[in-house]
C-alpha cells in the first residue's frame, strides 16, 4: 500500500460570513475566466477538469493480473473509450458513495478555522517523489546511460523495420506456427549483418540468429533457442559477468499508476513485467518520482524508450546485483499546490503550524474503501465470516452509483439469471474482479465459490479483509481521541522495538500521544488495557467475529494484526501562499523541467487567486490526502464534495 491515490476535487465548505467577501470576488473571476462547455449552465460553481477515476483502490495495484495479451489490450481499450455520461449524473450517482464519517473519519487534531481550495486542479498540482531506504529522495537529473563495450551500437535500433519487429514479435511470443523468420540482409556486409544479428538477440529475448545463403542472397535466420521459457528469462550468457545483473533507473511519470506504466514499459521492451521491481506504488493522477529495478535489460535499451513513450522519463542508470522489494523505502516526499484558496493568512499560518508540530490523525485514506455503494469493507468482513455467499453477492450485484456501463448491464444479467456464462458475456473487459470471479464460478461451479475466489490474485483477494482492518481502526482511533484526547493515558500502548506494550500509571509522563500505537484486529496483538479495549471486541462482536479467534479456515484470510501510530507528525513541512492569473500555469518547476531548461514560471505580485503550496515528507502507509484534510478541515470523499455543488468535467 502506498500513500495516496486522490482524483481531482474542489474541497468546498458551506462558506461563513467570514468567506463571503473573499469567496464572492474570486467566484465570479473563476466563472468569468473559464472557457464556456458544454455543460455551462451559467450558475457559481467551481469547476475542475477532469472527473475521477472511478477505479476501487489506486494504492493496491501492486500485482499485475496474468491475462492472454490481446486480452489484455482490448480491456484496456475499453477502459480508456468508455463514457460513463455526462458530469451531472456522474456527480449525482456519486451521493451513493462513502463519506468519511461511514468509515470511521470524525476528529481532528488541529483548533484553527478552515477553508476552501482545489486540490489536483491540475495533476501537475501533486508531486511524489519516493525517499528510498537510505534516506535520498529521488530525483530524475541525468539522462545519461553508463559506457559499457558490451552494448550494441545505436544502429541496432533502426536497422530492423517495423515489419521485420512485427514478425520478430509474434515469433518471440509464439503467436503464429512458424519456427523461424528470415530477414534479408540488403546491402551486403559483415558489418550490417553484426548489427542485425545484435538487434535480433537484444530486442526480442529468447531469439537466436544464424546467417544463411539462399538463391546467392544472404539471410539472418531468427529461431527459438528455448522455447517458451527464454521469453520468461532474458537470455543468461549474453550478458557480462562484470556487470550487475539489475538495471536501476528513475522513472518519471505523469497521470499513470505504476502498474500501468511497467505494463506499458514491458510491452515496448518485449519482456514480461515481473521482471521489473519497484518498492512501492505510486498515484495515478499525479507526477511521480520513484527508483524501478529490471533484469537484464541495458540502460542503452531503457533510454530508446525515452523517444517513443508518452509521460514516461527514464533516467539515473546504474547496474546493480540486487532488486527492490516491495516496502523497501523510507516513504515519500509530496509537493501539493491547492488552487483557489479561500483562507486568511493567518488561517493558512495557523493550519500549516499545526501540521508541522502536532501532525494529523493516521486514519486509513477514503480510497483504502472503494467508491461504489458496496465498500470493500463489507466485503472483507463476510470473508472473516466465512459467508461465501455474501461475499459473492456483494461482489456481483447491481448497485447505485458510478460504474462502466458494461458492468451495470453485467450486475443486472447477474441479478436476472445467475448465470456466470451469461453474465460473463455482458462483461468484455474479463480482467475485473467481477470478470475474474465469474470465471471461476464458470470452472468450479456455484456450489465452490471458495475456489472460484480463488481465482482472483492473491493481492486484490487480501484487499478486502485489509479494507475490514482498516475500518475497525479507524473507527476505534475516533473513539479513542473521543475519549481521551491528544495525551498518553494508562492502557494505551506504545512500541518498544516491535514489541507493543502498555503504559502504566507510573510512566504515562514519559510518553506523548506521538508515541501512541493501536492496533489493526488480528491473532498476534494486543489491545488497549482502556475503554477501547473494549470497545474493539464490541465492535467485532457487532459483526459476528470473535476478536479472541482471528484465525481462518483459509490461512490467507488469517489475520495476525499490526500495530499504526494514532498520529503522524509530517517531516520537512515547508508552505508558501503565491498568487496567479492563469489557472493553467504550473506553480513550480518539475524535475523533467529544470532538465529541459524550462524557466521557473513568472507569477504576478497581485495575481486574481491565490494558492497554497506545500511541501512534507510522510512514511510508507501513511495517506497525504490525511494530512491535506486536516489543514482544510475539509471532508475527502467524493460524495460529500458532490453534495457541496462541485461539478467534475471531462
Amino acid at each position: 500500500m502506498e500513500t495516496v491515490a486522490m482524483n481531482s476535487v474542489s474541497l468546498k465548505r458551506p462558506r461563513s460570513e467570514d468567506d463571503v467577501a473573499n469567496a464572492d470576488e474570486i467566484k465570479r473571476q473563476k466563472i468569468s475566466e473559464k472557457p464556456k462547455t458544454g455543460n455551462d449552465s451559467g450558475q457559481s460553481v467551481e469547476t475542475v477538469t477532469e472527473q475521477p477515476d472511478k477505479s476501487l483502490l489506486e494504492d493496491t495495484k501492486n500485482e499485475i493480473i496474468p491475462n492472454e495479451e490481446s486480452e489484455e489490450q482490448e480491456d484496456e481499450e475499453l477502459e480508456d473509450s468508455d463514457e460513463d455520461g455526462d458530469p451531472e449524473s456522474f456527480a449525482d450517482m456519486m451521493k451513493h458513495g462513502l463519506t468519511e464519517s461511514d468509515v470511521g473519519i470524525t476528529k481532528f487534531v488541529s483548533s484553527h478555522k478552515g477553508f476552501s481550495g482545489i486540490l489536483k486542479e491540475r495533476y501537475s498540482d501533486f508531486v511524489v517523489h519516493e525517499i528510498g531506504k537510505d534516506g535520498r529522495v529521488s530525483h530524475l537529473d541525468d539522462f545519461s546511460v553508463p559506457v559499457d563495450d558490451e552494448d550494441p551500437s545505436e544502429e541496432t535500433f533502426t536497422v530492423l523495420s517495423d515489419e521485420d519487429k512485427q514478425r520478430l514479435e509474434e515469433l518471440q511470443l509464439l503467436k503464429n506456427k512458424e519456427t523461424s523468420v528470415a530477414i534479408e540482409v540488403v546491402e551486403d556486409t559483415k558489418e550490417k549483418r553484426t548489427v542485425i544479428h545484435q538487434a535480433v538477440k537484444s530486442l526480442f529475448p529468447g531469439l537466436e540468429t544464424k546467417t544463411e545463403d539462399r538463391d546467392g542472397k544472404k539471410y539472418i535466420i531468427a529461431y527459438h533457442a528455448a522455447g517458451k521459457k527464454a521469453l520468461a528469462n532474458p537470455r543468461k550468457h549474453s550478458w557480462p559477468k562484470s556487470r550487475g545483473s539489475y538495471c536501476h533507473f528513475i522513472l518519471y511519470k505523469e497521470n499513470k499508476d505504476t502498474m500501468d506504466a511497467i505494463n506499458v514499459l514491458s510491452k515496448f521492451l518485449r519482456v514480461k513485467p515481473n521482471i521489473f521491481s519497484y518498492m512501492g506504488t505510486k498515484d495515478k493522477r499525479a507526477i511521480t518520482v520513484q527508483e524501478i529495478a529490471v533484469l537484464r535489460i541495458t540502460a542503452q535499451r531503457l533510454a530508446h524508450l525515452n523517444k517513443c513513450l508518452m509521460n514516461f522519463k527514464l533516467g539515473n542508470f546504474s547496474y546493480k546485483n540486487h532488486p527492490l522489494k516491495l516496502g523497501e523505502l523510507q516513504g515519500n516526499h509530496f509537493t501539493v499546490v491547492l488552487r483557489n484558496i479561500t483562507g486568511t493568512d493567518d488561517q493558512i499560518e495557523q493550519a500549516m503550524h499545526s501540521l508541522r508540530e502536532i501532525g494529523f490523525i493516521n486514519y486509513y485514506g477514503m480510497q483504502r474503501f472503494g467508491t461504489t455503494a458496496v465498500p470493500t469493507y463489507q466485503i472483507g468482513r463476510a470473508i472473516l465470516q466465512n459467508n461465501w455467499n455474501e461475499v459473492m453477492d456483494l461482489i456481483l450485484k447491481p448497485r447505485p452509483g458510478a460504474e462502466k456501463g458494461y458492468l451495470v448491464k453485467c450486475r443486472e444479467e447477474w441479478a436476472k439469471t445467475k448465470d456466470p456464462a451469461a453474465a460473463l458475456k455482458k462483461l468484455p473487459v474479463k480482467r475485473c474482479v467481477e470478470g475474474q470471479l465469474l470465471r471461476g464460478l464458470l470452472k468450479y461451479g456455484m456450489k465452490n465459490i471458495i475456489s472460484a475466489f480463488g481465482i482472483i490474485p492473491r493481492n486484490n483477494r487480501l484487499m478486502y479483509i485489509h479494507s475490514y482492518q482498516s475500518y475497525v481502526w479507524n473507527n476505534m482511533v475516533s473513539k479513542r481521541i473521543e475519549e481521551y484526547g491528544l495525551r498518553a493515558v494508562p492502557g494505551d500502548l506504545t512500541l518498544k522495538g516491535a514489541t507493543a506494550v502498555h503504559i502504566k500509571e507510573g510512566d504515562v509522563d514519559n510518553y506523548t500521544i506521538h508515541d501512541v500505537v493501536m492496533p489493526l484486529p488480528g491473532f498476534d496483538v494486543i489491545y488497549p488495557k482502556h475503554k477501547i479495549g473494549e470497545a474493539y471486541k464490541e465492535m467485532l462482536v457487532a459483526d459476528n467475529l470473535d476478536i479472541n479467534n482471528m484465525r481462518h479456515k483459509i490461512r490467507d484470510y488469517s489475520l495476525s494484526g499490526a500495530y499504526r501510530k494514532i498520529i503522524i507528525r509530517p517531516q520537512n513541512v515547508n508552505w508558501e501562499v503565491v498568487v496567479y492569473d492563469d489557472p493553467r500555469i504550473p506553480l513550480f518547476t518539475t524535475d523533467l523541467d529544470k532538465l529541459e531548461g524550462k524557466p521557473l514560471p513568472v507569477l504576478p505580485t497581485d495575481g486574481k487567486f491565490r494558492a497554497l503550496k506545500m511541501e512534507f515528507s510522510l512514511p510508507p502507509s501513511t495517506y497525504a490526502t490525511m494530512a491535506i484534510r486536516e489543514v482544510l478541515k475539509m471532508d475527502t470523499s467524493i460524495k460529500n464534495q458532490t453534495q457541496l455543488n462541485t461539478t467534475w468535467l471531462r
